[in-house]
């Protein structure tokens, strides 16, 4: 199967995290994600090949599938348990279908970051009104962007800024070519959360 498969993203996020797991949750088409619990986010190209790597996994593994989606360029999966052994036996399920070890995932990418302090009114609403799924971003917070590359990287950012930091989650995006998160809070704790999220990234190993 290695072949004509490219494992864009794969990624363990070890703890759920509140905000992070109910943000999940809303997008979730099969069993539903709870923060506490561990999860495997996979990425890959072809798109179609998730189908026969979320069989393998559901099959050999004790793993929960939250969604399998196709989109315009990419295929996505997302497992989840309160065992940690079972996320990673299903990543290993994968890879050994794949034909894969870990180090041929692709390694991510920071494609821009920024923050934007004592935000306008005026601002704030736009992006309330931009597809969040989250909090509501109140006007004078802090607000922190990251973009990466490739997409559902973003997922361990997001945990991690969660983990790190008192901010809450505006909305994330973990589909398409960039993925995408909005934080907010007060101006040191949106700080340390981004440096969370810029070390999940940079941490992840791959070519």
């Amino acid at each position: 199967m290695r072949e004509n498969l490219d494992i864009r993203t794969f990624i363990i996020v070890d703890n759920m995290q509140p905000q992070y797991a109910a943000i999940t949750g809303t997008v979730a088409r099969g069993d539903i994600p709870l923060a506490g619990m561990s999860e495997l986010y996979i990425e890959l190209a072809p798109g179609s090949g998730v189908y026969n790597l979320l069989d393998a996994a559901l099959k050999q593994t004790n793993a929960k599938p939250g969604f399998q989606m196709v989109e315009r360029e990419y295929g996505e999966i997302e497992l989840h348990s309160y065992s940690h052994e079972d996320i990673k036996q299903a990543g290993q399920v994968i890879l050994d279908v794949c034909g894969f070890d870990i180090k041929d995932r692709m390694k991510p990418k920071v494609v821009s970051q920024q923050i934007i302090s004592n935000i306008d009114p005026y601002q704030a609403q736009l992006v309330n009104r931009d597809g969040r799924l989250g909090s509501i971003l109140v006007p004078g917070e802090s607000l922190f962007i990251m973009e990466v590359e490739p997409a559902a990287y973003i997922s361990i950012a997001v945990n991690e800024a969660e983990k790190n930091a008192q901010i809450k989650i505006i909305t994330f995006d973990p589909v398409g070519r960039f993925g995408r998160m909005y934080i907010s809070g007060k101006e040191a704790e949106v700080r340390s959360a981004r440096d969370a999220a810029l070390a999940a990234i940079e941490n992840v190993e791959g070519r």
